[in-house]
Order: structure tokens, then C-alpha cells, then sequence
């Protein structure tokens, strides 16, 4: 692959330069990795990492590899087909707890972004007054009929922020709703068809959506959770195990990557150009570089800037693998029925989020990291999730799934 001539704060990237972990027992164990993504505007820090030599400089070399759904990149964790993957937070965990596949110990490296993801209403919803949040709800329950929504996994992100968005307008999801799993590359095509009537995905196929006058933009993810966790590396728990040290140097490049898109608007405006190619998303750069900015047209007149846009680094905040991020994941599992009993909320997440690894490369690169591994943040409907009582705050909500779904879950 062709290297951009690009610069950082440091001046010229080179083409190639001693790994920093080039020797001894610091030395990758396997020094060529392939990192499994999805045609989304976060796989950014993955694609960077490569195309910018940040690799090299750890003595490894990644190979990005686009991947056709989630499904497919979860087996292909699970089977060795991928080294790691920018994955689905909630798909590690699921396929951690065995939910819808055989259960596989996960680990996740790092959060590879924060915000950034939409919540798309078709315009035929947006026709009938349809055009947030409250309005939609408005509809659904004055014209009951089969109103279909899709995301992109069970256990996934999209299908959290969907069902708590919903729910926080007084729709059951499991109920008043249907929802169904799509690829984020068939999202618009199934719009445009008439087979569903929103989506929830990451950019820019929410953009698209608006661009091509298929749907409207009801809500940015961000607006469910202020700066909430996204993306991650991940990789098997057996692969962390036996690669250590290549997984500290990936994570390394992938930082230095993160921070350099969001060390500046001219790196992120390059992003998106190299994105836009063929290889990554396939797009117009001007589909990707206006919300990557936090610039939003709701495609309804409405027109704002998103101080919660999408980031990747922010000083290391986005990056740290919070516990309390990953256990609030089950903790809608457990809401929605995906699982039947409490899980091992702390447990399960120590066992996943590699917080000492990430801890080693941050330090390597003079990047702070928080003493506490959990966070306070206050979501859409006013509840505050700090990770301390996971089990009393998966069953404080209302709106949930029916008894009768949660015994068939398992």
C-alpha cells in the first residue's frame, strides 16, 4: 500500500523505523497482523495505523481487512481467520457470554472511538410527522401497525442504543416494534425499498441516507450517551495470551494513530479522503468529513454542530477500556431478555477489558490513564450509570422485555 505524505505534531512520518518493541522479550511474536473492520467512519484509527507507517514503528505490520457484517467478522474472530478486529463492543461481550454463537473467551484492547452513530427514520415516517424522538413515538402508538427497525447485531451497540432510545419514548421495543438485523451496507438499500422504517448504524450510512433523500436523521447516538463507548480492538482471550507483546505494539500504533486524526480538522478531513476509498467505505470524502467534523443536517431543515461528535482519542479519554463500559452492555442484556439470570457484571468485564496491557502501550506513549476503571454518565432518560450496582440498575427500568421473552432467551 501506497504511504500518504503526511506529518504529525513531530514532523514526517517515515517509511519505515526501528520497532520500538524490535528485540528481545519485548519483541512481537507475530510481527504481520490482520485486522478485520467494517466500511464504518470508525474503523478511522485502524486504517490510519496502516496507511500512516504507525505500524512499523512497533515492528509489526497490519493489514486491514474489510469485512462483509458483523456475523462474519465474529467467526472469523472466534476461528482465527482475524488477528483482532475493529468489533462491535457488545459483540465481544456477547459472544464472550455464548449469546446466539458458542460462547469464546473475548478480550478488548483498547475503545477505539466514542459517539458517532445515528438513528435514521425512513421519509415516509418523516411524511406523517415523524421527526424525533417523541413524535415517532406519537405515530406508533396513534397508528398501531407492524413498524419495522434494523440493526446491525443482537448483542451489538446499534441494537442498544435503538432499544434505549425507544424505550426512553415509551416504545417497547420487543413489543410495540419489530426489529430486525441488517449489514450497515444495507441499511439504505432496505430503506429506499420500503422493507424497514429506521435504522440505527454508524456513519456514513446515516448520511447517505439523508444525502441520497431516503431518510432523515431523528437522532445522533451521542444524544442516548454522551460520549459513549463505541468501537473496540478486539481479539480472542487464547490470541492475547500467546501474543502478548504484538498485542501491546497494535495497540500502540493504533493510539498513535487515534491521536493524530484528532490532533487537528486537516487530519481529519485527510481521513476521510483515504476512507472514501474503495478499499475502506467507498464513498465521496464530503459523505464522511462532515460529521467526522460534528457538522449534522438532519435532512428535515435542521442543522447543527455536535460538541459530542465522534472521537478517537481526546487526550486518551476515548481510549481507556472502562469497566463500567463494558458491564453496562450486560446489563441491557439482562433487561432485554438476551440473557435470563444477573451475569457476573464485574467479573465478566475484568475478564474481558485488558486494562493492564492497554495501561503498558499508554504509558509507552506518555498517555495518561485514569486510576478508577469506571465512569459516571447520565443517558437520555435521566438515569446515571457508574458501574457501582449493575444489578439494580438492569432491573430499575420499566419498559423491558416480557418475562415470557427472557425465559425463551436462553
Amino acid at each position: 500500500m501506497t504511504e500518504l505524505s503526511l506529518t504529525t505534531n513531530d514532523g514526517p512520518i517515515p517509511a519505515a523505523r526501528n520497532g520500538v518493541f524490535a528485540a528481545g522479550s519485548d519483541a512481537p511474536e507475530k510481527t504481520e497482523v490482520t485486522i478485520g473492520f467494517i466500511p464504518l467512519t470508525d474503523c478511522a484509527s485502524v486504517v490510519m495505523a496502516s496507511v500512516l507507517g504507525f505500524d512499523r514503528k512497533y515492528g509489526i505490520t497490519i493489514t486491514p481487512r474489510r469485512e462483509t457484517s458483523w456475523a462474519n467478522v465474529r467467526d472469523k474472530l472466534v476461528d482465527g481467520g482475524l488477528d483482532f478486529a475493529h468489533v462491535l463492543y457488545g459483540l465481544v461481550y456477547g459472544a464472550h457470554l455464548g449469546i446466539g454463537s458458542n460462547q469464546k473467551s473475548m478480550a478488548v484492547l483498547m475503545t477505539l472511538n466514542q459517539n458517532g452513530q445515528g438513528l435514521t427514520l425512513s421519509r415516509k415516517l418523516s411524511a406523517k410527522g415523524a421527526v424525533d424522538l417523541a413524535s415517532l413515538s406519537s405515530l406508533v402508538h396513534k397508528e398501531p401497525r407492524e413498524y419495522t427497525f434494523a440493526h446491525t447485531f443482537p448483542t451489538g451497540n446499534h441494537a442498544m442504543w435503538l432499544y434505549y432510545w425507544l424505550a426512553s419514548g415509551g416504545v417497547n421495543p420487543i413489543t410495540d416494534v419489530d426489529c430486525t438485523v441488517l449489514s450497515p451496507t444495507q441499511m439504505v438499500t432496505n430503506m429506499r425499498a420500503g422493507n424497514i422504517d429506521g435504522f440505527s448504524a454508524g456513519e456514513p450510512w446515516n448520511q447517505i441516507a439523508v444525502s441520497e433523500g431516503v431518510g432523515i436523521t431523528a437522532s445522533a447516538s451521542q444524544a442516548v450517551w454522551p460520549d459513549h463507548p463505541e468501537k473496540v480492538l478486539g481479539a480472542t482471550a487464547e490470541f492475547i495470551k500467546r501474543h502478548p507483546n504484538t498485542a501491546r505494539a497494535v495497540v500502540s500504533a493504533v493510539l498513535e494513530a487515534a491521536r493524530w486524526i484528532d490532533a487537528s480538522k486537516e487530519n481529519r478531513l485527510k481521513t476521510a479522503e483515504v476512507l472514501s476509498a474503495k478499499p475502506y467505505i467507498n464513498t465521496r470524502p464530503d459523505i464522511i468529513s462532515g460529521r467526522l467534523l460534528g457538522d449534522y443536517q438532519s435532512g428535515t431543515g435542521r442543522n447543527w454542530n455536535d460538541h459530542h461528535h465522534i472521537s478517537f482519542f481526546n487526550d486518551g479519554s476515548v481510549s481507556f477500556p472502562y469497566l463500567s463500559d463494558g458491564m453496562w452492555f450486560l446489563t441491557q442484556y439482562k433487561r432485554w431478555g438476551l440473557v435470563n439470570e444477573h451475569p457476573d457484571y464485574l467479573g465478566t468485564a475484568q475478564q474481558i477489558n485488558q486494562i493492564e496491557i492497554y495501561r503498558q502501550a499508554a504509558s509507552d506513549l506518555a498517555i495518561q490513564t485514569p486510576a478508577q476503571a469506571s465512569r459516571s454518565t447520565t443517558l437520555l432518560d435521566g438515569k446515571v450509570w457508574d458501574g457501582s450496582d449493575p444489578r439494580s440498575y438492569a432491573d430499575s427500568f420499566s419498559i423491558r422485555a416480557p418475562a415470557r421473552v427472557a425465559a425463551i432467551a436462553n
